[in-house]
């Protein structure tokens, strides 16, 4: 159902190595780019990410309550990718583990720009 999911950056640069680096880890590439967005998807018919800086120039600012998660098929690959993002430089949201008793595990970070994210997997 989701197309694409946009978040507000205040260095597209930066937040270019941050997203090139973390989503490497699940095989996802830059697939569209321009001078004020970069997209990032394992494939182009697939659900991508992107980073963008606001259409209106005003400073990007985090949505209260919004978060992008981001799903990969094991647990393993959200400890990895949890570590990584936190390596690269973002905040601890929520330490990789299971939530919940329906097999649901999930990593919480915040990016460079205060974004909150979550890779998940379904066990």
């Amino acid at each position: 159902m989701i197309g694409y999911v946009t978040i507000g950056t205040k260095d597209l640069e930066r937040g270019a190595r941050f997203y090139d680096e973390l989503l490497d880890g699940i095989g996802a590439k830059r697939f569209m780019e321009a001078d004020t967005f970069i997209a990032w998807a394992v494939a182009p018919d697939q659900p991508s990410l992107a980073i963008s800086k606001p259409f209106d120039g005003n400073d990007a600012s985090v949505g209260n309550g919004v978060m992008v998660a981001l799903k990969v098929d094991t647990s393993e690959q959200v400890d990895t990718l949890h570590a990584k993002a936190i390596e690269l430089g973002a905040t601890d949201e929520g330490p990789a583990g299971p939530r919940g008793d329906e097999g649901f595990y999930a990593g919480y970070f915040r990016d460079l720009d205060g974004n909150k994210l979550s890779f998940f997997c379904m066990a």
